[in-house]
C-alpha cells in the first residue's frame, strides 16, 4: 500500500498523476488498491479536480463512483465544478452536477461555478441547478 499512495513533486500521487492523464486503467487499479480518494496535492486539489483538467469522463465517473470528495474546495475555495465551468467543459458540468456538486459553494472570493461559467452551456447548466439548491 506504501507505494500507491506515495507522493511526487507538489503533493501528487500516483492516483492524482494517472487522473490528470486520463489512465482509466490506473485508476481502477488504484481504487482497487486501496488509496485515500481524499488526498490533497499542495494546492489542496484532489484526484477528481486533476481528472476534470484532464477531461475524462470514464475516470471522473470512476473516483465518483469510489466515494471522493466532489465538492473538496481547495486553497483558493475552487471546487471542480467551479474548476470546469470557467473552463467551458460543459460535459463535465453536466456530469458533475447529475452526480450532486453542490452549484452554491463559493470561492474564497464569493463566486460559485455560475459566476465562472465562461460558456453559454456551461451558464445553461448551472442556472437551473443553482435556483434547485
Amino acid at each position: 500500500m506504501k507505494q500507491t499512495n506515495t507522493v511526487a513533486e507538489n503533493l501528487t500521487t500516483p492516483l492524482m498523476n494517472a487522473s490528470r492523464l486520463g489512465d482509466a486503467r490506473s485508476v481502477t487499479d488504484l481504487i482497487q488498491a486501496g488509496v485515500d480518494l481524499q488526498a490533497r496535492n499542495a494546492d489542496g486539489n484532489n484526484a477528481l479536480w486533476l481528472a476534470c483538467f484532464g477531461s475524462n469522463l470514464e475516470v471522473i465517473d470512476s473516483l465518483i463512483a469510489a466515494g471522493i470528495d466532489i465538492d473538496n474546495q481547495n486553497d483558493n475555495g475552487a471546487t471542480c465544478l467551479m474548476c470546469a465551468s470557467s473552463a467551458g467543459k460543459s460535459a463535465i458540468v453536466e456530469r458533475l452536477l447529475e452526480a450532486g456538486a453542490d452549484p452554491t459553494l463559493q470561492s474564497l472570493d464569493g463566486f460559485t461555478a455560475l459566476d465562472m461559467a465562461s460558456t453559454i452551456e456551461c451558464l445553461r447548466l448551472l442556472r437551473p441547478a443553482r435556483l434547485s439548491k
